[in-house]
């Protein structure tokens, strides 16, 4: 049974410890790998030829590929209750990092802030909690598991969120927002791996669609409600509304969000054989399982090792640096329309705050449109291109959609802002709101979705090393918009911001969709597409046109 290894089976006993194993190939994976399994350099299947003392250890797995262990065979109802859960997380951080714009106003006349710098910084510090949360609690979650990570991450973002409220000068109010900020950047870290962890590839794009419309849509609602909250009450309840909510969600959480990481789940499983095992008779196999190839899962290892892939994955995976830095242009523009879309309806439109809020509609109808058609073909096309290839799914079938998000984006900054500097109708500038929105929401649900394809194991720190980097942009953006505007104005800025989009985000899906598997094949984290042979007459990949 050359390169076989002994897997434990589902009917281990007290006296069947013995003969409890049977067999896979790790050598015979196609592209759909065993259940729970995947093969990276990292975490590999290990050979008999890997280990001198493979006759010695008992490796652990799932019991057959229709495991319901694994979360990949959890029913659709139990798939869908976590992925609204994660959902619910990551819609209500958003919410409270942007509810506080319309209050900006009342805020710095309480707190005597007369700097643009200083009063801008009171909605996107909160943001910049998100640049350095994910760096530890993506890898965190691949640990301890992300249930646990999700749930006390946002019990950490509660706490801070309620002090917010009680916060009794401008320091305390910048620094209780920046410590809500990193319990509330778990969701968009350790999400895109819960949703990697249960669902297939052919199956994970509507799940997606929805958790990536959260992160968008939250922001959209919060200044909605948060401006009528300032206006009819007083900017202490933006931040005490939100935590009522919040606890809502925790609550959702913990009876509805059950552990996903496949290595963990089966360390578990490892841990309660370990415990049935009949050493009066003389058993001295190992019990290891299969993602646990050199025997070091200690967590000093793991974490070691965990900690420091984010930084790794962004040095060394050009992947990561190009959707990097285009999500953190266009996520930096879409928290520089959330800090200035108050002045823009207050100075050009005479609005007051509730007003105001209403038009953040506009980029939540976008949003919402975009996202529906989006997750209602995302899927099929993905199927489409699979089939032509051979039934081979690869995660550049997810760029297709991309490509109107990319020309969206720059036609609504040009609509938007030459608009309100023409001081047209108010309508003709949220068309161009609701563009920007609709072509962000495109472009973030493609990338999202490849980037879980392209790294499923390492999803959480893949996304952390492009949440980062995304993070920083929306803290930045918004500290040089009003200067930005007032030296311009709001035409000439926006077209600044529009012409860079489009050098940097037309070219992008075309430059993966040709090169991507390339790159991927070469990558020490990345998943790699499996040699295939085409019978005549079958079409090869798809070639970009």
């Amino acid at each position: 049974m050359s390169g076989q290894l002994p897997v434990a089976s589902p009917h281990s006993t007290r006296d069947s410890s013995a003969s409890m194993a049977e067999t896979i190939n790790p050598n015979s994976f196609t592209e759909e790998h065993p259940v729970g399994y995947f093969k990276s350099e990292d975490e590999e299947a290990p050979n008999q030829g890997d280990d001198a003392d493979s006759d010695d250890v008992l490796w652990v797995g799932w019991d057959g590929p229709d495991d319901l262990a694994d979360p990949k065979n959890w029913s659709y109802k139990k798939k869908w209750a976590a992925t609204l859960v994660v959902s619910s997380f990551t819609f209500i951080s958003p919410v409270s990092s942007s509810m506080v714009a319309p209050a900006t106003e009342q805020i710095a006349t309480q707190f005597g802030m007369t700097s643009e710098v200083l009063i801008a910084m009171t909605v996107s510090v909160f943001v910049l909690g998100y640049a350095v949360g994910p760096l530890f609690l993506g890898p965190m979650s691949e640990i301890y598991g992300r249930s646990r990570v999700l749930q006390l991450a946002n019990l950490f973002f509660l706490a801070w969120n309620i002090a917010c409220g009680f916060a009794q000068n401008k320091s305390q109010l910048i620094a209780f927002r920046f410590l809500a900020g990193l319990g509330g950047s778990a969701p968009l870290s350790v999400g895109g791996g819960v949703l990697g962890d249960v669902w297939r590839a052919e199956e994970r794009g509507r799940a997606i669609a929805i958790y990536s419309l959260a992160p968008l849509l939250g922001p959209v609602v919060g200044p909605v409600c948060g401006g009528w909250i300032a206006e009819r009450s007083t900017w202490r309840w933006v931040f005490w509304s939100t935590s009522i909510a919040d606890v809502i969600v925790q609550i959702s959480g913990l009876f509805f969000l059950k552990e996903t990481y496949a290595p963990l789940l089966l360390e578990r499983k490892a841990n309660r054989l370990r415990k049935t095992m009949d050493a009066e008779k003389g058993s001295t196999k190992a019990i290891r399982t299969v993602f646990d190839k050199d025997n070091n899962r200690t967590w000093q290892h793991v974490f070691s090792k965990a900690l420091v892939r984010p930084f790794k994955l962004f040095a060394s995976e050009p992947i990561i640096q190009l959707l990097g830095l285009y999500m953190a242009f266009i996520y930096g523009i879409f928290y520089l329309f959330l800090t200035t879309m108050p002045s823009i309806f207050a100075n050009v439109y005479n609005e007051g705050p509730g007003i105001q809020g209403l038009h953040y509609i506009a980029l939540g109808i976008g949003l919402a449109i975009c996202s529906q058609m989006n997750a209602r073909f995302m899927d099929k096309i993905y199927i489409y291109f699979k089939r032509k290839n051979g039934n081979v799914g690869e995660p550049e079938f997810r760029l297709p959609s991309m490509v109107p998000g990319t020309i969206m984006v720059p036609i609504g900054l040009f609509l938007s802002g030459w608009a309100s500097q023409a001081k047209v109708h108010w309508i003709a500038t949220d068309i161009g709101i609701a563009l920007v929105g609709g072509g962000m929401i495109l472009v973030f649900q493609s990338m999202q979705t490849y980037v879980v394809d392209a790294f499923t194991l390492h999803a959480a720190s893949a996304l952390a090393a492009v949440s980062c980097l995304r993070a920083l942009a929306a803290f930045g953006f918004p500290l040089f918009a009003t200067p930005m505007y007032n030296k311009l104005g709001y035409g000439k800025g926006d077209t600044v911001l529009a012409c860079v989009c489009i050098a940097l985000g037309c070219p992008a899906p075309f430059l993966l969709w040709k090169y991507g598997k390339r790159i991927r094949m070469g990558s020490k984290y990345a998943h790699k597409s499996p040699q295939q042979h085409h019978p005549e007459g079958q079409e090869k990949q798809p070639k970009a046109t």
